[in-house]
């Protein structure tokens, strides 16, 4: 049985979408651009099985409730851009890369075990060992990362430092704030 295949025509037209959708939100995609395109032909057959655009470096369960982390642009994109260059697959690089001062190496899998993912959100903001409860006024005791929140228009994000670049407005990463 042969595997469903997208035309040239609809990969090509999923790069410039993209490509104009990554440069607005202040993002870069990979400046190998049959890397990117071999990308998208994984994406959109991830979307023909699955419904949705799971990241093609990493194996879906076919129930999107379980799989919205690495639906791309997954939830690591960011972190694994500023620490590694670019995101797991590639498809997004850091401005150093993309012009040429950087190269990118091997990039670990930033997403938790399933056992993490599966933990409720109480489970993951109460610190352990206290018989602190969430409430309408608690605030969590332990977050895995900071949040940074923009001071332009808001948007928030968890992760080590700010990202350089607001993907909602554009802000510089000056105009972020630790949020928590």
């Amino acid at each position: 049985m042969t595997e469903w295949e997208p035309a040239q025509d609809q990969i090509n037209r999923v790069y410039d979408g993209l490509y104009t959708e990554a440069e607005k939100g202040g993002y870069r995609l990979n400046p190998d651009v049959e890397l990117v395109k071999d990308l998208i032909r994984g994406l959109l057959i991830n979307e023909k099985r699955y419904g949705y655009w799971n990241c093609p470096c990493r194996l879906a369960r076919g129930i999107k409730d379980e799989d919205l982390d690495i639906i791309c642009p997954c939830d690591y994109r960011d972190a694994d851009i500023l620490k590694y260059g670019a995101c797991y697959c590639g498809l997004y690089v850091s401005e150093a890369v993309f012009k040429g001062e950087k190269s990118v190496a091997s990039i670990p899998e930033s997403r938790p075990p399933e056992a993490v993912r599966k933990k409720t959100v109480a489970e993951r903001f109460i610190a352990p060992n206290t018989n602190s409860r969430i409430n309408a006024t608690a605030t969590p005791l332990s977050l895995a990362y900071p949040v940074w929140r923009c001071k332009v228009c808001g948007y928030l994000c968890a992760r080590d430092s700010p990202p350089e670049i607001c993907p909602v407005c554009r802000a510089k990463k000056e105009r972020f704030e630790r949020f928590l």
